[in-house]
């Protein structure tokens, strides 16, 4: 079993920045790539970013990319969203979730573990 638990989360004006962090306890992290989503309301849950476990490969939406830098570092066992100009349309809950297998995957059924989600809010 892999708990995670996500912070960072919280208000910031359009154009500002926030970094999410999502630490992991439990029996194992070693060979867990991770990943990012969040989930708006009414809207279906999406995918933002995903990262190997060795941070060699990483997938980002292309409504974040070149905005939002998911990274990791193992020996803390946490892996970091630094989100900057965020816009309203991010305004949402953000999980982190853990896939037992190295490499990422932009799907979340394919992730074994998630977080309870922490809150994005983005005003105008």
């Amino acid at each position: 079993q892999v708990q995670l638990v996500e912070s960072g989360g919280g208000l910031v004006q359009a154009g500002g920045s926030l970094r999410l962090s999502c630490t992991a306890s439990g029996r194992t992290f070693s060979g867990y790539a991770m990943g990012w989503f969040r989930q708006a309301p009414g809207r279906e849950r999406e995918f933002i970013a995903a990262i190997s476990w060795t941070g060699g490969t990483t997938y980002y939406a292309d409504s974040v990319k070149g905005r939002f830098t998911i990274s990791r570092d193992n020996a803390k066992r946490t892996v970091y969203l630094q989100m900057n100009s965020l816009k309203p349309e991010d305004t949402a809950v953000y999980y982190c979730a853990a896939r037992n297998g190295v490499l990422p995957k932009t799907n979340s059924p394919a992730y074994d573990y998630w977080g309870q989600g922490t809150q994005v809010t983005v005003s105008s």
